[in-house]
């Protein structure tokens, strides 16, 4: 299956996280920061749990990132939990890994 047939799926059952999973690649980061990011503003969500992503590359890690700073400009915190560890290591190689935090 291909990055742009495997779409990022987004869940926000959980009264305070919203859980991604999937492929988070350029082929589809556009798509996911948009439902990313709906799914945040929705009801005051706090945490990011991105422990169902299965794989990402530098558009994942800048669709994460604008999440947060949106969420920043709206003076919201906003935590970041279960950062794949590829995701995890482009970021300290970009030096954005306390971004993250």
């Amino acid at each position: 299956m291909s990055d742009a047939a495997a779409p990022v799926q987004v869940d926000d059952l959980a009264p305070d996280t919203v859980r991604v999973s999937g492929v988070l690649t350029f082929a589809n980061a556009a798509k996911a920061l948009d439902a990313i990011a709906a799914a945040v503003a929705r009801d005051g969500r706090q945490v990011i749990d991105l422990s169902g992503v299965t794989r990402s590359d530098s558009a994942g890690l800048a669709c994460v990132l604008a999440v947060l700073a949106g969420a920043a400009e709206k003076g919201r915190a906003l935590a970041v939990r279960n950062i794949p560890e590829g995701m995890h290591l482009l970021a300290s190689v970009c030096e954005v890994e306390g971004l993250l935090a």
